[in-house]
């Protein structure tokens, strides 16, 4: 009988840890964040692997140049989000996007992206560690969120009949301090036949909702 009692106290005790594990990885399950590996060697091997997988499938001779930019996804294991500087064919850099998914315990790794995203430039800055703007990949789901945001605030400011469509993000660039977030962002939309430019500057709060604090339209 008290055997019996032991093992029904001992799976409501199994039962009540697995759901407050549950509630803390769904808590954070698939939001992108800034790395936590404090393990450059780390890094630098996902880079690595990230680019070889890519010229295996593709047939190509990139280079890594460097790591730009490292964030992560906690998924089955962790999606790696990597921002990657190569040399390609002819010796020219380009920027590229992988996302290498990692699941340590099945010593398993994949390269489930790599795409092309832009050139560098005089405004990139990797150490993160500096303050002002920084240029950001336009691909980023953040960016994207911002640039969704600005359509449906520019929307809800026009009187036109006809909605605007975001054609691309055409370059975007970011400012952390103390939990917030400021971008600056160029968009071409689509509204009936007629495409347009508009610049805008969006903040994120701490709780994740963005503001337009200036938005113009943009003749270049």
């Amino acid at each position: 009988m008290q055997i019996q009692r032991y093992n029904q106290i001992l799976q409501l005790l199994l039962l009540l840890l697995s759901s407050s594990l549950f509630n803390s990885m769904a808590s954070t399950l698939g939001g992108l964040q800034n790395s936590s590996s404090s393990n450059t060697a780390e890094i630098d091997d996902l880079a690595r692997f990230a680019v070889d997988e890519h010229n295996k499938k593709e047939n190509k001779m990139l280079k890594l140049a460097r790591v730009v930019k490292v964030q992560e996804q906690v998924v089955a294991g962790t999606l790696h989000h990597l921002t990657l500087e190569v040399d390609d064919d002819e010796g020219i850099k380009k920027i590229y996007q992988a996302k290498v998914w990692v699941k340590p315990w099945l010593n398993f790794k994949e390269l489930q992206e790599f795409n092309h995203i832009g050139e560098p430039n005089s405004d990139h800055e990797t150490d993160g560690g500096g303050s002002g703007y920084q240029s950001v990949p336009v691909h980023d789901p953040v960016v994207q969120d911002a640039a969704n945001h600005i359509l449906k605030t520019l929307q809800q400011r026009s009187n036109s009949l006809y909605p605007y469509e975001l054609q691309e993000v055409v370059h975007a660039k970011a400012e952390t301090t103390e939990g917030f977030a400021k971008y600056d962002i160029l968009l071409k939309l689509k509204r009936n036949d007629k495409e347009e430019k508009f610049k805008a500057n969006v903040h994120k709060d701490k709780e994740g909702v963005f503001h337009v604090n200036n938005m113009v339209q943009d003749h270049s």
